[in-house]
């Protein structure tokens, strides 16, 4: 048989997930990088809702809030894409360094 998951195991990955996508958000220079790294976040945050929901006292509302963070990611994702494919087709290339000209 084998022996069931607890809460500490859910926080684990959700903490190294969260950690990860910091550091490819502060690392990458490339925008579309970035935004992996915010996909990143939202995950580590979405399992602690999940663990939360299953181990504590919130019970649906934890995954209720998963869902809506990962609607919320699902729209965050299109409208930055949008905008990246924008600043590519302007400046041949999607470095965040080079978006200051987006000032004004």
């Amino acid at each position: 048989m084998t022996a069931a998951v607890g809460l500490n195991a859910y926080l684990a990955v959700a903490a190294v997930l969260f950690v990860c996508g910091v550091v490819c958000m502060a690392t990458k220079r490339n925008g579309i990088g970035v935004l992996m790294g915010v996909e990143l976040v939202l995950n580590g945050a979405n399992i602690n809702f999940v663990a939360f929901s299953k181990f504590g006292t919130l019970g649906l509302d934890g995954q209720i809030a998963s869902l809506f963070v990962i609607v919320l990611a699902a729209a965050e994702a299109a409208v930055a894409l949008a905008i990246a494919l924008n600043f590519y087709n302007n400046h041949l290339t999607i470095d965040v360094d080079r978006a200051d000209e987006l000032k004004g």
